[in-house]
């Protein structure tokens, strides 16, 4: 790896770590979302009764109303989960789809960050909110930043200054009530309302959101029995479209799915985003609904895929990943079956077109680097970002262990550490760096070819 690229991080993470000045009174939270082709879209989350002034290149521009102040009535929730109540959205959240060629954005005044065409640092983190889940008896620390880090972490990724965030899903995790007189999580809103997802996304991202454009990619936590009303009122760059706001559990065969799309990272690579937040464990029957709408989905992936030479498949499920199995750790759960079922039919035993050059997704609370002997893509986990870790993997990782039928192991890199991911552009591969939750560095790894190689990880 180039030693300029590692210097030029290491110098940027050894800045200060400020908080973003106040925004004018009303307007809460204002950030940019890379939807399809790459094109900016601009939100604003305010408490004032209408949308904030946005300026474009000088002029004026008006922002639309993308949904009005709600409360949502009560709808049923998964059985082991706490007992469902409605789910209020006391703010607007508005929105201005963007040129590409804009040059500068502000809101009162305050300059927004417009995408590059060959962003150089892009931050990759997932699976950041704090999980309070009674049922489980899960009471994570919210109030305690060393157990709940993920301000930490955004602040560390902010001062990293780069062109683009990349969050691979699950940003609430607040879904039941405190334990009683536990000061970790005392004073925690839960639900799925807007208390719970400023407390668990929005304030603790806010520098972060701040730093640069971001895309927002799908997790279980955002599926319409759970955190899925949020997911499409603050989050997916897509207009609405009806029946797809979660509201009604009537709609859920909408609402939990979305078409796959490309976000262009230059003109030899893309980034393709795939909603998997509905992807059950077990492999799919051709009948079954999610087997077809995935099937649609990813050969739309893969046909805006091949208009690159290269690029990156983005879901929140790790397809070629593994997950901890505390009750045996030699034997450690493989890769998403249900999407390998579907993988499979589309392209054969290897699951990705060659084109493919890497996965990234979360879900798994780890920070986790796969590569193969067979000619499969690397896996990168980036599951770290401040929810509840995962036990580790026993050290040597069990041999033989496969993530699907025939993906060999060449290596396996994991931490059980809080953190987040950076990656650059390095010849014409990429430089990728693991960094902790203060921003010191992890690993190092260079991608090229379908292959990644890692530095040891630094000891705690």
């Amino acid at each position: 790896m180039k030693r300029q690229i590692l210097l030029t991080a290491a110098l940027a993470l050894g800045g200060c770590m400020t908080s973003p000045p106040p925004l004018p009174p009303g307007i809460d939270y204002r950030y940019v979302l890379l939807g399809p082709e790459g094109v900016p879209v601009v939100r604003a989350i305010t408490s004032a009764a209408q949308c904030p002034a946005l300026d474009v290149d000088g002029k004026p521009t008006p922002m639309t109303v993308r949904m009005p102040p709600a409360t949502i009535p009560v709808r049923p929730s998964r059985s082991d989960l706490p007992p469902p109540k409605a789910s209020a959205f006391p703010v607007l959240t508005c929105e201005a789809m963007l040129s590409k060629s804009a040059v500068s954005a502000s809101i009162a005044g305050k300059r927004l960050p417009l995408p590059k065409p060959d962003p150089q640092r892009i931050v990759l983190i997932g699976d950041t909110g704090c999980r309070v889940l009674a049922n489980y008896n899960i009471f994570q620390a919210c109030n305690d930043p060393t157990l709940w880090p993920f301000q930490r972490i955004a602040d560390a990724a902010a001062a990293t200054k780069p062109d683009l965030v990349v969050h691979v899903g699950d940003y609430h995790y607040r879904e039941g009530p405190c334990k009683a007189d536990d000061p970790a999580c005392a004073g925690s809103p839960w639900g799925y309302g807007w208390d719970a997802w400023e407390a668990d996304f929005f304030h603790p991202a806010r520098g972060l959101l701040e730093a640069a454009p971001w895309i927002v990619v799908r997790g279980n936590h955002e599926s319409c029995n759970r955190a899925g009303q949020g997911w499409w009122r603050f989050l997916d760059p897509r207009p609405p479209t009806p029946r797809q706001d979660c509201n009604l559990a009537a709609d859920d065969d909408i609402g939990n799915y979305s078409d796959a799309y490309a976000v262009p990272l230059s003109t030899q690579s893309q980034m393709l985003v795939f909603d998997s937040s509905w992807a059950g464990l077990a492999p799919l029957a051709p009948t079954d609904l999610m087997y077809r709408n995935y099937k649609a989905q990813l050969e739309q992936a893969f046909a805006l895929g091949a208009r690159t030479r290269k690029a990156w498949f983005v879901d929140h499920h790790p397809i070629l990943g593994f997950a901890a199995n505390p009750d045996k750790p030699q034997s450690p759960y493989p890769g998403n079956a249900a999407l390998q079922s579907v993988l499979k039919a589309l392209n054969g035993n290897l699951l990705f077109p060659a084109n493919i050059e890497a996965v990234l997704s979360g879900h798994n609370h780890v920070l986790q680097i796969v590569d193969f002997a067979a000619p499969f893509p690397p896996q990168f986990v980036t599951g770290n970002g401040g929810d509840w870790l995962d036990a580790p993997f026993p050290v040597p990782f069990p041999a033989g262990a496969e993530p699907a039928p025939g993906a060999v192991v060449a290596t396996i890199l994991a931490s059980s550490r809080f953190g987040f991911m950076t990656m650059q552009p390095d010849g014409a591969g990429w430089a990728m760096q693991a960094w902790d939750v203060d921003g010191k560095p992890l690993t190092s790894c260079r991608l090229g070819e379908r292959k990644v190689a890692c530095s040891p990880l630094a000891k705690p």
